[in-house]
């Protein structure tokens, strides 16, 4: 990888950190309880509650892979294995590196193990 892919990474990883960043906190707000003296009716207390699961969720993976792209743009700055298969060893192409930065299987590799 040369260092004008390498930037290109660290500039993708860093906007895909920011941007989903912003997105937890815009639904951290989805996640409050309703109040049980809400004027809501049962079906849109349901329906709110069904939400506030999905966003929970949401939220979650969207920490998680926050984690993941941290730990990449890490790899990435001190060179470390970064855009190296674990398995098998291989170079990760680039252009799944650019679609998913915090890979760290190669295609084949990751349709075997299930990732």
């Amino acid at each position: 990888m040369n260092d004008k892919q390498k930037e290109k990474l660290i500039s993708k990883i860093k906007t895909e950190i920011a941007n989903l960043t912003k997105q937890v906190k815009e639904m951290e707000g989805t996640v409050d309880p309703v109040k049980p003296d809400a004027a809501i009716g049962r079906l849109s207390r349901l329906d709110t509650m069904l939400n506030q699961g999905i966003n929970k969720s949401s939220i979650a993976q969207s920490r998680q892979r926050i984690l993941n792209l941290e730990d990449a743009l890490n790899r990435l700055k001190r060179d470390s294995f970064f855009g190296e298969c674990e398995e098998c060893g291989e170079d990760i192409p680039l252009v799944r590196l650019l679609a998913l930065p915090e890979s760290r299987y190669c295609v084949h590799c990751a349709e075997h193990l299930g990732e």
